[in-house]
């Protein structure tokens, strides 16, 4: 058996990623992902890789864009304010087909905000990540292993879709420890052969350019991309579902709030409630098929977040009105308690039996 050991979110974050063949990370120091840039910069050298901490946010982005035009695997990572500073770069990266890993450990907001968890930026990172007509994979762990799995994995999607791959974790998915069981690593190059490596007259040279002057190319290619966006859809969404089969009350929670929300399903099982909890593990694309599975048995659908309300237009859209789609969340830093949503989901359970009477 592979050997476990003890890491907090943050670390298991960079070691994934240098085992996944990442040998660049651009960034700046950010409570609470410091730990990442910090580990990096410790480890970085030892494989052969560089660490570079920029000046801004903005000038990680663009090293980014850089090194991923000249084919290499490139991460960065930030918290919250740090990935609206970002939102430029990012769409200059979709805008060139470029792979790269952007990781964001949330923190409470708008503005500044605090330093305590929160997942208040969902619909940023599966909305307005930065301006255009464009999409990235994002993937939301719930346990420090996730955040090793999906750190590794992340690169490989990257290349495949050539898009940029967002990890949205958390500050108390980054700042937690737990067990973790690290991927083997990888040596092999992926061969990249549209990169900008030099050709020495050996191929036409390679552009990687996200400035197209005519309306009918600029075109084309936005469609050619939502062509693979929808591969994407197809092929790439993620979920796990727990108790679902027969529950009336099914619970959808990402993220550290999954960890809560399971507690809480366990107990109303306990108390006679059939609960049941469908976690997202991809935000984009959204796993609607998980979705859809859970509709004809469920009486009516929870989502619980830490915000005011974001994931739940999407599952309100998966839905789409054949079942109630209640909310509960915390924000500001605030954590919810699974003797909070357990009383959500009774309350619900009640008045879905009400109704059916």
């Amino acid at each position: 058996m592979a050997e476990k050991v003890l890491m907090k979110g943050n670390e298991a974050l960079a070691e994934a990623a240098m085992r996944a063949g990442c040998r660049f990370f651009f960034g700046y120091p950010i409570t609470p992902q410091t730990e990442l840039a910090a580990y990096m910069s410790k480890r970085m050298p030892k494989v052969g890789g560089t660490f570079l901490q920029a000046e801004s946010e903005i000038a990680a982005i663009n090293m980014v864009y850089g090194a991923a035009a000249a084919g290499a695997r490139v991460m960065t990572s930030s918290s919250s304010p740090g990935i609206s500073l970002k939102g430029e770069g990012i769409s200059y990266m979709a805008g060139a087909d470029l792979p790269g890993v952007i990781i964001n450990v949330q923190r409470g907001g708008p503005g500044l905000g605090g330093i305590q968890p929160s997942q208040a930026d969902y619909w940023q990172a599966t909305r307005a990540l930065g301006h255009g007509d464009f999409r990235v994979v994002v993937y939301a762990p719930s346990t420090v292993q996730e955040m090793a799995d999906h750190a590794f994995t992340a690169f490989d999607v990257a290349d495949k879709y050539r898009t940029p791959v967002m990890i949205l974790a958390d500050g108390m998915l980054g700042q937690m420890m737990e067990p973790v069981v690290m991927p083997e690593p990888r040596d092999e190059q992926i061969e990249k052969p549209w990169a900008t490596t030099g050709h020495k007259h050996a191929r036409p040279h390679n552009v990687v350019n996200s400035l197209y002057l005519t309306a009918d190319e600029l075109e084309r290619l936005n469609i050619e991309r939502y062509e693979r966006y929808a591969q994407i859809e197809r092929d790439e969404q993620r979920a796990e579902t727990f108790l679902v089969d027969d529950a009336d009350v099914v619970v959808v929670a990402f993220g550290a709030s999954a960890r809560v929300a399971r507690s809480a399903v366990v107990e109303a099982r306990a108390k006679g409630v059939k609960a049941g909890l469908v976690r997202p593990i991809t935000l984009w694309p959204f796993p609607v098929d998980a979705l859809e599975a859970a509709v004809p048995t469920a009486k009516a659908f929870l989502t619980v977040e830490m915000n005011m309300g974001q994931m739940v237009d999407d599952v309100r859209l998966a839905v789409n009105g054949r079942r109630p789609v209640e909310f509960f969340g915390r924000t500001g830093g605030v954590i919810p308690t699974p003797v909070e949503v357990l009383a959500q989901i009774e309350d619900l359970n009640d008045r879905m039996m009400k109704g059916g009477e």
